[in-house]
């Protein structure tokens, strides 16, 4: 890429079907050039080329190299790498080897959505974070289940605005553990004077104190867009007292050239994180998780420790989740078996023992 930007003396970055188009045209121009004008390729060593031939043939394979690497871009979609033996696989760090070290490896990013102690639905996505499969999962929950579901037990790994807004869209109550849930109960968390949740904010003046009683005014509203289209909302706060302040090596990142401290606040994502969090810390929160814990990491647990099923069978998407759910069904039965024998065909839940 950089050698064709060289080439038509462009110092911006292009998009791989803008540099195409730009090649292509130029490649054209070159062929019709050389028919034109006659001209022989030459082949074979001894033998000397023309600066058309030339020309046309580093053109030829610019284009032949921008079509494979736009297939691979076709391929990789919204992940940043797949396996060649098989496609649908996303290379993750997974802990297998004896000295639990993380290695990449083509693998599949199971979901397994449980209640009752029963597995009720399991999916197969190739997205490596849990976050992007929280959305797809649940529009399949959705429908076959339908209104039966009206909330969502889940860990910080699915914690987004994005995802929030949806389940708020759907009606549902999310469970979901905010990411900071554990650090917020470190006294390192709670001693960072840096953070805004150790500032004391003024709702009426619009500003928030920092540790040294400095006024950090709204200054201003950014709209940020990730790169599935999601856009956010950050309202940004300023000081401009901080040159002479004596906290400010405790207060502003190393990074920050202009010495002065600002913080970023997203008002919605912090009133949907506030209402998640306040669910998860009732009873009937405490409780939620609890099952989830036994319940949806049982599963994984048993296919793996249990049933020593550590590998798939088959490639390839479809045949992945076949499988995977092939052996949902099984243990379902299982469960179903020891439940008749004992005589306990009721709803499970199990709770914390004080």
């Amino acid at each position: 890429m950089q050698k064709i930007l060289e080439y038509f003396k462009i110092d911006e970055n292009l998009s791989s079907d803008d540099c195409k188009k730009l090649v292509l045209i130029e490649f054209n121009n070159t062929r019709n050039i050389c028919k034109s004008k006659n001209i022989v390729f030459n082949y074979g060593s001894g033998k000397r080329k023309s600066e058309e031939q030339k020309k046309y043939e580093m053109l030829e394979e610019w284009l032949d190299k921008l079509n494979i690497y736009e297939k691979h871009l076709n391929i990789l979609g919204e992940r940043n790498s797949y396996s060649k033996t098989d496609k649908d696989a996303t290379f993750m760090r997974l802990k297998d080897d004896h000295m639990k070290n993380g290695q990449l490896k083509p693998a599949y990013n199971i979901q397994c959505a449980t209640n009752g102690g029963y597995i009720v639905d399991i999916e197969g996505f190739s997205n490596p974070t849990d976050v992007r499969t929280l959305t797809p999962f649940m529009d399949k929950l959705l429908k076959k289940y339908d209104t039966k579901i009206n909330r969502i037990v889940a860990d910080s790994g699915y914690e987004s605005e994005e995802n929030y807004l949806y389940l708020r869209e759907k009606k549902i109550n999310p469970f979901i553990k905010p990411l900071n849930y554990e650090v917020k109960k470190t006294r390192k968390y709670r001693n960072d004077i840096s953070r805004k949740e150790n500032m004391t904010y003024c709702k009426a003046e619009e500003h928030y104190l920092c540790h040294n009683n400095k006024k950090l005014k709204f200054e201003k509203i950014i709209y940020r867009k990730n790169k599935y289209g999601f856009k956010s909302e950050s309202k940004v706060y300023l000081c401009n007292d901080c040159l002479n302040c004596t906290y400010s090596s405790d207060c502003i990142d190393m990074k920050n050239k202009t010495g002065l401290k600002r913080i970023y606040v997203s008002e919605r994502f912090e009133e949907l994180r506030k209402e998640s969090e306040k669910n998860i810390i009732t009873e009937e929160g405490i409780t939620e998780r609890l099952n989830r814990s036994i319940q949806a990491e049982g599963v994984f647990s048993y296919i793996k420790s249990r049933m020593q099923y550590l590998r798939f069978k088959h490639r390839g998407m479809e045949k992945v989740v076949s499988e995977i759910k092939l052996l949902s069904v099984a243990i379902n039965i299982r469960k179903l078996s020891s439940k008749i024998k004992a005589d306990k065909l009721g709803f499970v839940r199990y709770k914390e023992i004080i």
